[in-house]
């Protein structure tokens, strides 16, 4: 007895493959873009906290040996203290990151978060501004572990969140600012970028001196973290505010 032979059926080539693969990310796209968007969000808002962590740990690095951050070390021990004795130091911001490049890996692209505007530096030898998402708080440290070390660049004056980068200019001439302690006479906000994308309030990542990281809202900020986020003592002569404030420099 004879039996039909059996008759595997056709592979998918490798081309049609793709096509449907293709095909069903299309469909994806078109019946939730809402979920794909927050996906892309949460995404970006994770490599960012990563970044955030790691320049912390960047920090631990550089002052294990003497508990200083570069921003307090002198000139003659590797850091730039001697540059923030000047007011308007905030085109130096990229300063403080390049002398941390071995503490980094050489690494330019963690400076960078992806839902910022910017694009990583080829190297940190060739490194600016423009090539940084985060600010520096040059008056924080371990020593004082709520102090605020660093964050998405685009915080701003006031209460309502603006359609820019608040204190971080788009030029890269940085800016060197007091932040007042007392919310309620100094208020900040993060402006509709990065992560404030789709929240009304305002939204970012913040490194503390401790080296740990917090995601929060404009809210958050104001009522949780703005009065304790350091101190001042270094202001440039003629140059001391009036209240409480701490100082930092944007790229």
């Amino acid at each position: 007895m004879r039996t039909k032979p059996i008759h595997n059926a056709r592979a998918f080539t490798l081309i049609e493959l793709i096509m449907v693969i293709m095909i069903l990310v299309v469909v994806i796209f078109m019946l939730f873009p809402g979920k794909v968007s927050h996906s892309r969000s949460q995404a970006s808002r994770i490599t960012c906290i990563n970044n955030l962590k790691e320049i912390g740990l960047a920090y631990r690095l550089w002052h294990e040996d003497d508990d200083h951050e570069p921003a307090s070390q002198s000139v003659s021990r590797g850091g730039w203290a001697e540059f923030l004795t000047n007011a308007d130091q905030g085109f130096l911001c990229w300063t403080n990151y390049v002398i941390m490049a071995r503490e980094l890996g050489e690494n330019p692209r963690v400076l960078v978060c992806p839902a910022d505007e910017r694009k990583p530096a080829n190297t940190l030898t060739n490194f600016g501004n423009t090539n940084l998402s985060y600010f520096v708080g040059v008056s924080a440290g371990e020593t004082y572990p709520q102090s605020l070390l660093g964050g998405d660049r685009n915080l701003g004056a006031g209460t309502k969140p603006a359609r820019d980068y608040g204190f971080s200019p788009e030029n890269g001439k940085g800016n060197d600012v007091a932040i007042q302690t007392n919310s309620q006479t100094g208020p900040v906000c993060w402006s509709l970028k990065m992560h404030s994308l789709g929240n009304s309030d305002g939204s970012a990542n913040i490194l503390f001196g401790d080296g740990s990281v917090q995601q929060v809202t404009t809210l958050s900020f104001r009522t949780t973290w703005q009065p304790v986020a350091g101190l001042t003592t270094n202001w440039p002569a003629g140059h001391v505010p009036s209240s409480p404030s701490f100082r930092v420099l944007f790229p």
